[in-house]
């Protein structure tokens, strides 16, 4: 059983971070719920992983389940949900303003090579 739940971590990590680094908003913003999902699971597997258990201790109970990663967990979802609702509002906004979703637009780059040092943020003005 860990290692399932440690193999799905590994891919939802792997598959998150490799989607953060597209140049398109979308998979960026799919990669960083991947990643969300990848630290929700990890937080339920620390509470200890075992079936049919109680997360609830009473006398005579020897195999329980610790409720506080479960908390976690659920607060974790709730936060991440709002969060993947308003990034996905300003890379819609973004899109309606430049007509495209790309991170990095070519015509911003080729304004801030041309620009002096002082305008890119780095150097003495």
């Amino acid at each position: 059983m860990e290692l399932l739940v440690a193999s799905a971590i590994g891919v939802l990590t792997a598959a998150g971070v490799y989607l953060i680094l597209r140049l398109r908003t979308f998979p960026v913003i799919i990669g960083t719920s991947l990643v969300s999902y990848a630290v929700n699971v990890f937080l339920f597997a620390s509470g200890r992983l075992a079936l049919n258990a109680p997360p609830i201790l009473r006398d005579g109970v020897e195999v329980y389940t610790d409720p506080l990663p479960q908390a976690l967990v659920l607060t974790a979802i709730v936060i991440s949900f709002g969060m993947t609702a308003v990034v996905v509002m300003i890379a819609v906004g973004s899109y309606l303003s430049a007509g495209d979703d790309l991170v990095n637009d070519p015509d911003t780059l080729a304004g801030t090579k041309n620009a002096e040092p002082s305008q890119r943020g780095g150097g003495k003005a």
